[in-house]
């Protein structure tokens, strides 16, 4: 596993889009940032790549930067395109379907327990 690009104790800039990388047939993930406060992780999914239905312990947003995809929340697919965000409960199921190439931002954000 290749270290996060951003180190919580240096300030940086990152063009997502020659950051994002694509592999024919294949999801591309990169974590760019994971601390105790969170963890930011950019995909690049080929066409026709899925992710099947699952769950997080987390709380998700997920912002499309290019392309499209289906997007399942809960019982409902949505169609996402560049410029969307999602948000994600803890505990949500959710699943991916690239309609084209396109990629996303994921920030994740563990939930405080008392």
């Amino acid at each position: 596993m290749s270290e996060p690009v951003f180190k919580s104790d240096a300030h940086a800039v990152l063009d997502l889009r020659t950051e994002t990388q694509y592999a024919a047939n294949g999801i591309v993930s990169r974590t760019l940032f994971q601390g105790a406060t969170g963890r930011v992780i950019l995909f690049g999914f080929d066409k026709g790549q899925e992710l099947s239905e699952h769950t997080s312990p987390y709380r998700a947003f997920v912002q499309i930067l290019e392309g499209e995809c289906e997007f399942l929340l809960g019982a409902t697919w949505h169609k996402l395109k560049a410029g969307d965000l999602a948000h994600m409960t803890p505990g949500l199921p959710h699943a991916i379907r690239a309609v084209e190439r396109f990629s996303m931002l994921l920030t994740l954000f563990p939930e405080k327990t008392t």
